[in-house]
């Protein structure tokens, strides 16, 4: 009843793309042998998101959340108040692992020669986010600035683009139902693109200030080869919002 509710305040529909037959080919490659997470056709496509409320339904490992107690008691506030005070519901953006589960298409853009890759989103506040690939480290804590998205560096692991996050300030939720996190939180994210159709995505969260170990969730994403993104303003388009704001309406009267 929680998740139909949810989905009813958001009113956020992604349908799926029409999928061409099994088998797909083979992962399309750069110029330079790099696996391209992009796309293959200049302007065209994009990685369909699909929505993941709660996290336990694609928890890979352990077999239950590891809270310590005071974020587990938040956790369980936020689902008993259908995440009515969810920040993204009021067009503040997502972060971590909740960029890739916000039902919204968005692109990976490899941009070798400038050393970084850009992820663009859609949905989200329309928001991006830089991956340096120059082989730099994150900045020391003492110098660091939190942000919404934190800092993020990427390398290789043969087919694999691992991304290491560190500097997230503590304004966004992990998941819809209200998972919280710290500015201790350290994000280890691994994108694996499987075949042309598939991305693996799979994200290790390590907080110590709210969880007692690190837990890792993980699932694919479709790509639809016929897809452009769209401009998406969050402030025009929020049911979220407007419930709320129909719901203060009734209490002044």
């Amino acid at each position: 009843m929680v998740v139909a509710l949810l989905q009813s305040t958001q009113g956020q529909v992604n349908p799926d793309p029409r999928m061409p037959p099994k088998p797909y080919p083979a992962a399309p490659r750069l110029a330079d042998g790099t696996p391209n997470l992009g796309p293959v056709e200049p302007n065209k496509g994009y990685w369909h998101l699909k929505q993941v409320q709660d996290y336990k339904q694609v928890l890979m490992h352990p077999k239950e959340i590891p809270y310590q107690p005071w974020a587990k008691a938040m956790a369980m506030q936020r689902r008993a108040e259908l995440s009515k005070y969810d920040p993204q519901g009021y067009c503040m953006p997502p972060s971590g692992p909740r960029l890739m589960t916000t039902p919204f298409p968005m692109e990976i853009l490899q941009m070798s020669e400038q050393k970084r890759i850009v992820m663009i989103y859609e949905g989200g506040t329309h928001i991006w986010r830089i991956v340096y690939m120059d082989g730099r480290k994150h900045p020391e804590p003492d110098v660091m600035n939190p942000t919404w998205l934190g800092h993020s560096v990427g390398r290789w692991e043969g087919d694999t683009l691992v991304v290491d996050v560190v500097g997230f300030n503590e304004g966004s939720w992990i998941d819809m139902v209200g998972d919280p996190h710290t500015d201790r939180l350290h994000l280890v994210e691994r994108f694996t693109r499987k075949d042309l159709y598939t991305l693996r995505y799979e994200a290790t969260i390590d907080d110590p200030g709210a969880y007692t170990e690190p837990w890792t969730i993980g699932f694919d994403i479709v790509w639809d080869d016929r897809g452009e993104i769209q401009e998406y303003i969050c402030q025009e388009n929020s049911p979220w919002m407007r419930k709320l704001f129909a719901e203060w309406e009734r209490t002044r009267r």
